[in-house]
């Protein structure tokens, strides 16, 4: 296979490290050029000496480049796969987190909502819209996959800056739900025939349901709901068995990482399962405070800052080995898929598989009538040749729309305030925020935030 695929943000810990795990066990990208890019130089270095041996332990199946620089890391790429942070991660999500609180919000999250939500996008946009005019530039017909986050937002400012760009977003949260689905839907599953089931009869039974069902959701990244259950067999409507059973299956599973009480709560008022998880959807709901603990969000940031730490140092141990020569012979990439989709879409693309996706991020057109066009909402796809195309829904629950309308009226203006740096619309922003109170509280987040993160914030005036 003659492809490249670049690779921006090799160094994450994110998704760096899944990516070129899945592109290894690819059956069909063999042969081609895989390109990493990364500004922090010492660690794409070690990346990039690693997969390099990775690659050789393998016969060389991959031709394998790095580079810092964007043009030459876009140039001739079919595929681009953006994984990003502008300035570091964490040092600047705990401000996120802790500023707006600091001044009398109900911020629970800061990652892709809030205020804090709002300086995330405004340090990654400018970053992300570089990338994406300089891969369009390069090669019109490139197709580019972004992981970053804010996803909604920099997915929406992609869209205005290179309207012509074929792109995707993903997310990887629909997998709450997925090994739990089984048990919900399954009648063989239910508690009162488990114990006469083997472990073996039970990892069949969750493997045929998770391929005979076909699940259709559709909202925001982050904050969507289930909209469609259906037997890929018969056809049959799954939803009212979901409905029926997920409050019971749940019931002594809840989770302040997963699935707890705003999840239920808004499932229980809206009539829609929300699966994104309670962590996340307290970003956009003016009642998250109410039924989230700000020192839950604590400690999921601590957990995430641990895991990226701990695989930081995974790779760093690994190197250390490269350079003494022992390097270890099973490797570092894992031998089974990450459930990450990128490698998948960019399969089913080259091979025109018309494959069914869970969960994309993608431009509304006419997916979802009562929601804004000129949005891009997360929904169930298909993926084929020409990319990825959203399966339209038409119509989805009014008040499940008027929740998902504050928070894209919110992306509106916030992508707008960071493409046109305009000082005003950034407060103003900020200030409508659910989770905010005010203008003064507004201002006085925005004044503090230009002093302690100015220097990756565009120049607003």
């Amino acid at each position: 296979m003659d492809k490249k695929i670049a690779l921006f943000g090799a160094g994450s810990a994110a998704f760096g490290p899944v990516s070129l795990s899945d592109i290894y066990l690819s059956k069909i990208l063999p042969g081609s050029t895989i390109t990493l890019v990364d500004i922090d130089e010492r660690k794409l270095n070690m990346i990039y000496d690693i997969i390099d041996q990775e690659n050789k332990m393998r016969g060389e199946i991959f031709n394998i480049e790095k580079t810092t620089d964007l043009k030459t890391g876009v140039k001739d790429a079919d595929f681009v796969i953006l994984s990003i942070e502008h300035g570091d991660r964490f040092k600047y999500r705990w401000i996120d987190h802790r500023i707006p609180h600091s001044y009398g919000t109900t911020e629970m999250m800061a990652e892709n909502g809030g205020p804090g939500g709002f300086f995330h996008s405004a340090r990654q946009i400018p970053e992300c819209v570089k990338i994406a005019k300089a891969a369009f530039m390069a090669n019109p017909h490139v197709f580019f996959i972004n992981y970053s986050n804010p996803m909604s937002r920099i997915c929406l400012a992609i869209k205005r800056a290179v309207p012509e760009l074929n792109s995707v977003g993903l997310c990887h949260q629909i997998h709450l739900l997925l090994p739990d689905l089984p048990y919900i839907l399954n009648d063989k599953l239910q508690p009162d025939k488990l114990n006469a089931l083997s472990e073996d009869d039970k990892k069949k039974l969750r493997k045929d349901t998770s391929i005979n069902t076909k699940i259709t959701v559709g909202g925001l990244n982050h904050f969507a709901f289930i909209l469609g259950l259906n037997d890929k067999r018969t056809g049959e409507n799954l939803l009212p068995k979901f409905n029926s059973r997920c409050m019971n299956f749940y019931q002594d599973k809840w989770d302040r990482f997963k699935y707890a009480d705003l999840t239920f709560e808004v499932y229980k008022r809206f009539g829609c399962f929300p699966y994104v998880g309670d962590n996340h959807l307290c970003e956009y709901v003016q009642i998250g405070s109410n039924h989230t603990k700000y020192e839950d969000l604590d400690d999921w940031i601590k957990r995430m800052e641990a895991g990226k730490i701990w695989m930081n140092k995974r790779y760093q141990r690994y190197y250390k080995k490269l350079l003494r020569g022992k390097y270890p012979e099973k490797g570092i990439l894992i031998d089974v898929p990450s459930g990450e989709r990128a490698i998948p879409i960019i399969e089913e693309i080259i091979k025109d598989k018309k494959t069914h996706e869970i969960a994309v991020n993608i431009p509304n057109d006419g997916i979802i009538e009562n929601l804004p066009q000129d949005l891009v909402i997360e929904c169930s796809g298909i993926a084929d040749k020409d990319g990825v195309h959203g399966i339209k829904l038409g119509h989805i629950p009014k008040n499940i729309t008027a929740l998902l309308r504050i928070e894209a009226s919110i992306q509106d203006v916030c992508v707008e305030a960071v493409l046109k740096e305009s000082k005003d619309l950034a407060i103003a922003c900020i200030a409508m925020d659910v989770n905010c109170g005010s203008f003064e509280i507004a201002e006085n987040i925005y004044n503090e935030m230009m002093k302690v993160q100015g220097e990756y914030l565009p120049n607003f005036k």
